[in-house]
């Protein structure tokens, strides 16, 4: 016997519940900052080199969620090490 249509969820509706986070299991990730994008001009040799460098990790399931996050994280790294002063592996390639 087929459910009642009236009983089924309307998984358009905005509700609490996300219909693919319950069938995967995963939680909602929290958003602890708040974003803004930026523009910034790069070499294409880098856009490439980056992108290139995403789809490996991502192939190799290194759990990297987005580009946005990896480029926070290497760009976390890079100030870092700019704080490291004269010992900065940054300062030395400007």
């Amino acid at each position: 016997m087929m459910p009642d249509p009236k009983d089924l969820p309307d998984f358009f509706e905005p509700t609490s519940v996300d219909p693919v986070r319950s069938a995967t299991g995963t939680l909602p990730v929290e958003q602890t900052t708040s974003k803004k994008k930026a523009g910034f001009y790069l070499s294409l040799q880098l856009i490439e080199r980056f992108d290139r460098k995403f789809h490996e990790l991502k192939l190799a399931g290194t759990a990297v969620d987005n580009k946005s996050r990896l480029l926070e994280a290497a760009l976390g790294f890079a100030l870092d090490d700019l704080d490291r002063g004269d010992r900065s592996q940054v300062l030395k390639r400007l």
